[in-house]
């Protein structure tokens, strides 16, 4: 018996709707690429080793090389098109532009996707490996330089940007009220 090797699926992306056909094999990542022209996500190792391709589904920072796009129906995703509440940037994109968290810019938009993940995930009081108290009711560590580092290492910067990165994604933290940050964040050292 041949089973299908495709199907027509819907995908919530950015507020908007799409149903496309796709091979049951399609990455989200290529979907969102190259069915859905939103090419801001980038593809950097397409193993899942360096993060460029990271995206928000259902809120929870995801390596889009790594999803199936059929595993995505149903659930919102969000790219870096669709964190701006149309010229205002999200906390986390301005953090990156005041801080210089960019240089060439490849890996900025899985960085600051991720960065959004974090914050939630340290907001929801997931530890990290370098969390000092891992007792659910010690609450969320200090969100300290070593802990954003930690946090975000699975997102790759081929430039080196990661003090700026750091220091932005302590910004956010701050200006979006999203968890409380230890003074040592912003300007650190590596």
């Amino acid at each position: 018996m041949d089973l299908p090797t495709s199907s027509v699926i819907s995908l919530n992306v950015n507020g908007e709707k799409h149903t496309l056909p796709v091979d049951h094999r399609t990455t989200l990542l290529d979907a969102l690429r190259e069915r859905l022209d939103l090419t801001g996500t980038k593809k950097g190792c397409d193993q899942g080793q360096c993060g460029a391709c990271t995206v928000l589904v259902d809120g929870r920072r995801t390596v889009a090389c790594l999803q199936l796009a059929v595993a995505a129906e149903g659930r919102e995703i969000t790219t870096i098109e669709g964190l701006a509440d149309g010229d205002r940037l999200h906390p986390v994109q301005q953090a990156f532009l005041d801080l210089d968290g960019y240089q060439c810019g490849y890996c900025t938009p899985g960085q600051i996707c991720a960065a959004i993940g974090v914050l939630r995930e340290h907001g929801d009081g997931w530890p990290s490996a370098v969390s000092p108290d891992l007792r659910p009711e010690a609450g969320p560590p200090p969100l300290t330089a070593e802990e954003i580092r930690e946090r975000m290492s699975g997102n790759l910067c081929r430039c080196g940007a990661y003090n700026s990165i750091v220091d932005a994604v302590a910004r956010a933290a701050r200006t979006a009220h999203e968890a409380p940050v230890a003074a040592d964040t912003e300007g650190a050292a590596a």
